[in-house]
């Protein structure tokens, strides 16, 4: 079958490798229908992020069951659904309390499409099959009313910028929120989410050059703040929420100091140098709430799955292009914040 493979920065290619086959009771093979770049994709391919090719590449899915193993009972041939980007088995102590993101049963890491995270070959979902573990744990149904394309980033993207304010907007009274975004899909995700659960102010801050992001942003609703270099200014002002989704450590650390007293809060850049100085004194003088972590995707699908569905927030608002799969090596690198591909092979 075919199966995109990202070979090093700026090389992307088409190989044809084993079709995935059905080896346990509990297993199903799904067949992608749109697959969503995510943002760590758009760096990898820029040289910014993960290292380490060949490997299969594409992660954030929506697809139709073909197959099920025996075992399986809560979909069948033809269902659509999310694949969550990450593994986890549903019934370890870990998935249990939610951290799917940690799962004891599998290879610690262990994800989609992103062989140098955990060391070992899941498959892609940029590739006509995807086999998938834990079936009925993992595959989480895509309402009728929902194309494959609003919801492919629904267990990454999606859920990692929900996860940055849904839970933390009843905390205060007419809470305010600060974006510390790049340009990428994740801030913007984000906006959506805090406008989506009652944000009684949102600032879109983007650090750098700026671009269609900004734009975007000011359509939601936003305040919207270019920010050309994030350590020439002190503060943006006081947040109860702050949101980092910067990817720039100078950007980190405007959020912080953006965060308001007993203020949370979140990054979800990935600080691959872990080289992060935190202000420590300031932030314990004020009492700021700091969480950083991959995200739950699977635990937290279902209830996005139900606010997309219910007209709560609108995903395809963010995507600024639909491609196909067969354009996906050469579209990679599109500087949009949001592309997803869809399925064009017959």
């Amino acid at each position: 079958m075919r199966q995109l493979t990202f070979i090093e920065p700026g090389k992307l290619e088409w190989w044809d490798v084993p079709a995935p086959q059905i080896t346990n009771a509990t297993d199903a093979i799904v067949r992608p229908l749109a697959v969503a770049r995510c943002d760590l994709d758009y760096a990898t391919v820029r040289g910014t992020g993960l290292q380490g090719g060949p490997f299969a590449f594409g992660h954030e899915c929506a697809g139709e069951v073909v197959e099920i193993g025996e075992g399986v009972t809560s979909v069948k041939p033809g269902d659509r659904v999310i694949v969550p980007f990450q593994i986890s088995c549903g019934t370890c102590d870990h998935c249990r309390q939610g951290w799917t993101n940690s799962c004891l049963t599998v290879t610690r890491g262990a994800v989609y499409g992103m062989k140098p995270i955990c060391g070992e070959e899941f498959g892609g979902a940029l590739s006509e099959l995807m086999h998938v573990p834990f079936a009925d744990h993992m595959l989480v149904p895509l309402p009728n009313n929902v194309r494959p394309e609003v919801l492919a980033g629904g267990s990454d993207n999606i859920a990692d910028a929900w996860r940055t304010v849904a839970p933390h907007m009843e905390k205060y009274e007419n809470p305010t929120v600060l974006v510390v975004g790049s340009g990428r899909g994740i801030g913007l995700y984000a906006v959506q989410v805090a406008f989506a659960h009652g944000a009684s102010r949102v600032l879109y801050a983007e650090i750098g050059a700026g671009g269609e992001a900004l734009r975007m942003a000011a359509e939601m609703g936003a305040e919207v703040q270019l920010v050309p270099s994030a350590a020439d200014l002190k503060s943006l002002g006081s947040f109860n929420i702050a949101v980092d989704s910067s990817g720039d450590m100078e950007g980190l650390k405007l959020a912080i100091r953006s965060t308001g007293s007993n203020g949370t809060c979140t990054s979800n850049s990935v600080p691959f140098d872990n080289a992060v100085p935190f202000p420590m004194t300031a932030m314990y003088t004020k009492g700021i709430s700091f969480h950083t972590s991959r995200v739950q995707g699977r635990a937290l699908l279902p209830q996005i799955v139900e606010e997309v569905a219910r007209g709560h927030f609108h995903p395809e608002q963010v995507t600024t292009r639909e491609a196909a799969f067969s354009e996906a090596a050469e579209a990679m690198d599109d500087p949009g914040p949001k592309i997803v591909f869809t399925n064009d092979w017959t």
